[in-house]
């Protein structure tokens, strides 16, 4: 379909995911399978600003477009049978691949993983919040970086067949503050590759060209200075920081 029969053609609800906390629909557009998010169905939270969170999923679709690594699937705003709403290409994942698990302490692989923290199951037995060591991964740390994600679980990451990493649910991003809350800390302290902080440079440029101007219609002006701010102290830094704030470093739940 075109970007003009996703934006306009009917869409037909099909069915609503119930483990979500805010409204979140199943439908289609024609033959498009999509995600729909009314701005009317989510829920008050105490730190972000009410009726913001389909717009902070737009934002970050932008973002993602940026960088240029498509982490975040086909994203858009538009009017739905409940109102504006954040609307997403659905994804069907590999159900055989997981890039996020928790992993018997002693199973853990030697090599093509990272670990994150360590804790003890229900019997006792030492696990491991572990995710895969890969690029496509990692490029999703970075863009969580960027957008200042406060909720990176790992259910929130679609695994695909071909190897690519879909990153979703993007409501609680790009806050004034920093609330970073990810899985995704197995690269805490290395170096920026090259390609990562030439797409933290294409994210800059464009925070002052057609990114900054269509942002300003998504976010609020302190919310787009701290981006700004956020890609310069990444970018000077030139490897991946330690948690920082008040906050926890791993969201809750995990998955």
């Amino acid at each position: 379909m075109t970007a003009a029969d996703l934006a306009t053609a009917e869409l037909t609800l099909t069915g609503r995911l119930t483990t979500a906390s805010n409204a979140t629909f199943l439908g289609s557009i024609g033959d498009a399978v999509v995600v729909y998010k009314p701005v009317a169905g989510e829920a008050p939270l105490w730190d972000f600003p009410a009726g913001t969170l389909a717009r902070r999923e737009m934002a970050a679709y932008l973002i993602s477009q940026t960088l240029g690594w498509g982490v975040v699937p086909r994203t858009w705003m538009r009017d739905g049978p409940l109102g504006e709403g954040m609307v997403q290409l659905w994804q069907e994942q590999d159900p055989a691949q997981r890039a996020v698990d928790l992993i018997a302490t002693d199973h853990l692989p030697a090599t093509g993983w990272r670990s994150v923290l360590e804790g003890q199951d229900q019997d006792g037995q030492r696990i491991t919040l572990a995710h895969e060591d890969t690029p496509p991964l990692r490029r999703m740390a970075v863009f969580d970086l960027i957008v200042n994600n406060a909720d990176r679980k790992g259910d929130h990451i679609l695994a695909m067949a071909d190897g690519h990493r879909y990153g979703v649910d993007h409501g609680l991003t790009l806050h004034r503050d920093d609330k970073l809350r990810t899985v995704l800390w197995g690269w805490l302290g290395d170096a920026l590759t090259t390609e990562e902080r030439d797409g933290i440079d294409r994210v800059t440029n464009g925070l002052h060209d057609e990114l900054g101007r269509r942002l300003t219609d998504l976010l609020s002006i302190d919310e787009v200075a701290s981006l700004t701010a956020r890609c310069a102290q990444l970018r000077a830094a030139g490897r991946f920081p330690a948690p920082s704030g008040e906050m926890p470093a791993v969201p809750w739940p995990l998955f």
